[in-house]
Formats: C-alpha cells, structure tokens, sequence
C-alpha cells in the first residue's frame, strides 16, 4: 500500500500549480509569490527527486535555494511538510 500511496504523491508534486502552491502557501501561513510558485513547480515538473529520503528531501531542497533563493526553498520546506503532516502520511518520509 505504501508504494501506491507514494506514487500518488510523487504523481501530486509533478502536477502541482503555481496557483495551488500560493493556495497552500496562504493556508500554511505564509506567502509564495507567483514568481517563486513559477521556479518551484518548474523544478518539480523537470527534475526527477525521491522526496522520501532524507537525502533525496536535502538535494531537492538545495537545489530550489540554487533555482530561487534560500528564503523561498525554506518557504516550499515549510509547505512541504505542513502537507504530508496534515495528510497523515509522515511515516512514509523517515527514511
């Protein structure tokens, strides 16, 4: 079951919306600006990540500080985990 739900997920992250990621950004509390939504879905769609890892969340990470700044890599942290934890699927990132 865990394998199919983390499909899902990582099926999610490739098809997110910048407008989503603001969506949630303003339900998270906190502001993403389109610019910023724009270079996070891009990084999302293009580049292949297993966010379930520790180290595959940590280069992930990095590199949308590289593509945007550190200040917007923190912001897409936060939303990140504010989301698997409201879904109840963190056991699914303790690797």
């Amino acid at each position: 079951m865990s394998t199919f739900i983390k499909g899902l997920i990582k099926n999610k992250l490739k098809q997110l919306t910048g407008d989503e990621l603001i969506n949630y950004g303003k339900e998270y509390g906190f502001a993403i600006n389109q610019t910023e939504a724009k270079q996070i879905i891009n990084y999302l769609h293009k580049k292949p990540i297993d966010p379930f890892t520790s180290n595959g969340r940590e280069v992930m990470f990095r590199d949308l500080a590289r593509i945007t700044d550190l200040e917007t890599a923190r912001k897409a942290q936060k939303v990140f985990y504010k989301l698997i934890k409201s879904y109840g699927v963190e056991h699914l990132f303790n690797e």
